[in-house]
């Protein structure tokens, strides 16, 4: 099943995706990422994993929505890890720039 679709050099994905990775009801997914309290980074493999891209979702520090596609945007792979109460460590948290 296509998850993410590709435009150029944009990537789009279903905001009720994001929202079941995450735990968040999908008509908020859009309001969180403006008031930053959702922050996504996407990655492009290279190597052995060429054609893949990674996208990973954070939500206040708690929660953490990793997604894997293929060239075509199916999803190759899923994870989320929910720390409830306590924030992520720090090395699972988006590096600054």
């Amino acid at each position: 099943m296509t998850v993410v679709e590709f435009d150029e050099r944009t990537l789009s994905i279903d905001a009720g995706v994001i929202g079941r990775g995450l735990n968040v009801e999908p008509s908020l997914v859009q309001v969180r990422m403006r008031e930053g309290k959702i922050t996504v980074l996407c990655e492009r493999g290279f190597d052995e994993d060429a054609g893949r891209y990674r996208l990973t979702f954070f939500y206040e520090n708690r929660r953490r929505f990793r997604l894997v596609v293929d060239e075509e945007g199916n999803a190759v792979q899923r994870s989320t890890v929910d720390f409830g109460d306590r924030p992520l460590p720090t090395s699972m948290r988006k590096r600054s720039t």
